[in-house]
């Protein structure tokens, strides 16, 4: 049996019964119909995978960003790197741009959550995330950036002991620990420096993000010089989760480009989910559609969620929420639960709360 329930007003504009919107809603809310049936009765998406951050976070006059970069990455390395490096040359026909205050990134990135319906995991430091959850509450779900701290490969972040996280937690400073950003470090996941980490997450049950993935082009030379690609493996985990079984935890990038060892961690170990930020924007279409349409058709759509990976360019959310929208291969149904519903499972959202998100 399938009850109703309130998801939006119940009249039209004449005063007559929406009965329309009113069986839409209340047939989603308990499940008796598909995400796919449920077109204009507010769709909304989850983003897992955004940040707060202030303008300068990679320095000053940051370059502007494409989406999907014109070029990849080209050194002659007869230049030092930072002179040498090609990118983006020449640059793409709608280059999106860096505002230039820390209020620009936060009022871009809120005026894009609100044009696409988001709610997002926004990760950063904790006197940052707090203005942004103060600025839109219900919208933001607060992630905590995490680096162990061997070096200063990531200057924004502070690092942190496993004791000052348990300290944020009981806060209530967080709800999301991650972005954990220890292959910038040099540290992979199975490293026994995050141990203490992934022991307190399990212990506090709190959802963790690991960044394993692509970093910042020629990381390695200049920015992150811990930084190694073949961290990227989504087996790196595989020790990590046997250890550790009650670990709710997904991998950011989804381990790109090891499609291979993604499909099987995802075999063996079915609790895993993955977010496609960034390279849902920056890898040309044909190349990511391979990789998703792979992980999709080897019958793993249902632990792929959305995620952007905005950083300090909020114009990329657009293309991003785009990317999916047009995929050829993903059905309606595929679609809605790559954008809402099973980042909705993986949280562990309430009704009420998945009701609130589908009200707006």
């Amino acid at each position: 049996m399938c009850p109703p329930a309130h998801l939006g007003p119940l009249t039209d504009e004449a005063g007559a019964p929406n009965l329309r919107l009113l069986l839409v809603g209340f047939l989603v809310f308990w499940g008796c119909v598909s995400p796919a049936a449920a077109q204009g009765a507010g769709r909304p998406i989850l983003d897992m995978h955004l940040h707060a951050r202030r303008a300068d976070y990679i320095g000053p006059n940051p370059p502007p960003m494409c989406a999907p970069f014109a070029t990849m990455p080209r050194w002659d390395n007869v230049l030092p790197i930072e002179d040498g490096l090609d990118f983006n040359a020449p640059p793409c026909e709608e280059p999106v741009f860096a505002p230039a205050t820390d209020e620009g990134v936060l009022q871009e990135t809120l005026d894009a959550m609100e044009r696409y319906n988001i709610v997002g995991m926004v990760s950063g430091e904790p006197d940052l995330t707090a203005v942004w959850k103060a600025a839109a509450p219900d919208r933001v779900i607060v992630g905590l950036d995490l680096r162990v701290g061997v070096d200063d490969a990531q200057p924004h972040v502070a690092a942190r002991t496993p004791d000052e996280v348990r300290a944020l937690h009981a806060s209530g400073a967080f709800e999301v620990l991650g972005e954990v950003m220890a292959q910038y470090e040099g540290i992979p996941a199975d490293d026994p420096r995050l141990e203490p980490y992934w022991a307190l997450a399990e212990e506090l049950d709190v959802p963790v993000a690991i960044h394993l993935g692509a970093g910042g082009p020629a990381d390695p030379y200049f920015g992150s010089p811990g930084y190694r690609a073949r961290d990227s493996s989504p087996l790196r985990m595989e020790e990590v989760l046997v250890r550790h079984p009650r670990l709710r935890v997904y991998l950011m990038h989804a381990g790109y480009p090891f499609v291979d060892d993604l499909r099987a961690l995802l075999f063996s170990h079915p609790q895993v989910y993955v977010d496609v930020g960034s390279i849902v924007y920056t890898e040309p279409r044909a190349a990511f559609y391979r990789f998703l349409q792979e992980v999709v058709e080897a019958g793993y759509g249902d632990r792929v969620m959305f995620g952007s990976d905005q950083m300090i360019w909020p114009g990329i959310i657009g293309p991003s929420v785009r990317a999916i929208e047009d995929a050829p291969f993903l059905s309606e149904v595929q679609k809605r639960d790559l954008f809402y519903h099973n980042a909705a499972r993986f949280l562990r959202l309430d009704p009420e709360t998945v009701a609130r998100h589908h009200a707006r």
